[in-house]
């Protein structure tokens, strides 16, 4: 969480230093946030399409753990009844 406020304060930060000087953001923010979008799915495409030319399946539990983490982010969790975050379990089960 801490991270999203950072970036957050980042930004507004940009934002107060562009109003001050006068100057428009250099994109406007839908277009920018479409090319963003369009940068995360593209680096996803290429694991896709290697593991389609290996042969190996794609199903949905092998898109959940090797998409979803890299174009959502890790979004803050609740703790799980062992009293370990969901982020520390992945992070377990990947070592």
């Amino acid at each position: 969480m801490k991270m999203y406020l950072l970036s957050l304060g980042a930004g507004l930060l940009v934002g107060v230093i562009y109003s001050l000087l006068n100057v428009r953001s250099p994109a406007p923010p839908v277009i920018a946030l479409v090319g963003l979008l369009g940068i995360l799915i593209g680096e996803q495409s290429v694991p896709l399409v290697k593991r389609m030319l290996s042969g190996q399946p794609i199903n949905v539990s092998w898109f959940n753990r090797q998409c979803m983490p890299h174009v959502f982010g890790h979004l803050p969790g609740a703790a799980t009844a062992s009293g370990k975050l969901a982020d520390e379990i992945v992070k377990d089960e990947r070592a």
